[in-house]
């Protein structure tokens, strides 16, 4: 968790400089939702689609931070050749579909994941994580109609931060995401998406019911987006002094640390030590990227189109 939320602090910053080229979705605040749930998943037989604000479900995956940091600077040896950017980060090998920057476009990809590895027998499970907004779309509704219908191994992750770009879900989403869900007879539950702990556990959960032939499961998280909709958002649609008291009060990083310290899991100087590391670990990253080349110009006409054969 740490390891995004310093990632994403320091691209803000690095966007701001105008070193960052494209357009930034920021991730910071909903760590714990990525991690939760990501922390139970292998590499070589489960797969997530993500968002358009994906850095977060990336890193969780374990795709290399410094490769991703490669990729938002549209490097040479970004994880997808500097093609992609932050908006299309994806890595097969660490079983992530791919950030996604058209709204639910991630369902109907897990979909297949999830029915590749029912039809195969591999036990793998396929997660794709939907924005409040996204729950919106016909998209996700067909998906979760035909997971339960095929009765596929999947985890609808919703991810509930309160506004669809500048619109609130109050006023833009009628009923509740989890009762939408068990209308396709899917279970499903809410948890608050800063508390980690409360996430791993309805993962876990859930993971173990598709692992296990039962089919989907949806969780609905209610998130704290601590940033606009994109990087430099002056987010007028707000209240003043929601995202202060978000971060005060709704930060996950908080949460974990008052939780693990208070049950001599880890002490401060063990939670100062990874800090650090992580900082270390970020400054290198945006280094090697400045670095790196830019792609060559012939890398344009490749990967466009793909052969099976």
């Amino acid at each position: 968790m740490r390891t995004i939320r310093e990632f994403e602090e320091r691209l803000h910053v690095e966007f701001l400089s105008g070193s960052v080229p494209g357009f930034l979705h920021l991730y910071s605040g909903q760590e714990a939702i990525a991690v939760g749930i990501c922390e139970q998943l292998d590499d070589d037989r489960d797969y997530i689609g993500s968002t358009h604000r994906g850095h977060g479900h990336c890193i969780a995956k374990g795709v290399d931070v410094k490769a991703m940091m490669k990729e938002i600077y549209c490097k040479k040896n970004g994880v997808c050749g500097g093609k992609g950017g932050s908006m299309h980060i994806a890595d097969l090998d660490k079983g992530m579909l791919g950030a996604n920057a058209i709204v639910g476009g991630a369902p109907p990809l897990a979909l297949g994941a999830a029915l590749s590895a029912k039809l195969l027998k591999t036990g793998g499970v396929a997660v794709p994580f939907i924005g409040d907004g996204a729950a919106n779309q016909g998209t996700v509704a067909e998906s979760m109609n035909m997971a339960a219908v095929l009765k596929l191994p999947m985890v609808f992750m919703f991810e509930n931060n309160g506004y669809a770009e500048f619109t609130a879900a109050s006023y833009a989403t009628a009923g509740s995401i989890e009762a939408r869900a068990k209308a396709y007879n899917i279970p499903a539950v809410t948890v608050d998406g800063a508390d980690f702990f409360a996430v791993h556990e309805a993962a876990r959960e859930a993971i173990e019911r598709a692992r296990n032939g039962g089919g989907p499961s949806a969780i609905e998280a209610k998130a704290y987006r601590f940033w606009g909709h994109f990087a430099g958002d002056p987010q007028r649609y707000r209240a003043p002094g929601e995202t202060k008291e978000l971060r005060e009060n709704h930060d996950c990083l908080k949460h974990f640390s008052e939780r693990v310290t208070q049950a001599a899991l880890l002490d401060q100087a063990e939670m100062n030590a990874i800090d650090v590391e992580v900082m270390q670990l970020i400054e290198d990253a945006v280094a090697e990227a400045k670095a790196d080349p830019q792609p060559d110009p012939e890398s344009l006409y490749k990967d466009v189109y793909v052969s099976y054969n």
